[in-house]
């Protein structure tokens, strides 16, 4: 085992190289593209964007004028039902005034037996 001096006061082993570092090889830095290329492709995927959005905007108005037509449709069937339901109320009124009519009957032919 050898020693070496750091400072005056301090021992210090000296290890023996275990192992060789071998280095990366060295790759050329690519270039940087000139500021025309870098703009010509960020206009491209501008465009590109753009593009798609045109595409997604067309289809959300296909999808909102279908739900209009449905709304609109569902209104239609709402004043269907309600007027049914007038007419319905309309004939219940009806039977009930005449249930109302044939139970008088009923209790006056029934008071004049007991008589």
């Amino acid at each position: 085992m050898t020693t070496s001096t750091v400072s005056n006061t301090a021992a210090v082993e000296a290890v023996p190289p275990t192992a060789t570092i071998i280095p990366f090889p060295a790759r050329p830095k690519p270039e940087a593209p000139a500021p025309q290329e870098r703009l010509a492709r960020a206009l491209e995927s501008l465009n590109a964007a753009l593009a798609d959005q045109k595409v997604a905007v067309a289809a959300w108005r296909d999808v909102l004028g279908e739900l209009k037509a449905t709304t609109a449709g569902l209104d239609d069937s709402l004043q269907h039902y309600r007027a049914t339901l007038r007419t319905l109320g309309t004939s219940v009124s009806a039977l009930r005034s005449r249930a109302r009519s044939l139970e008088q009957w009923a209790d006056g032919v029934m008071a004049a037996a007991t008589d």
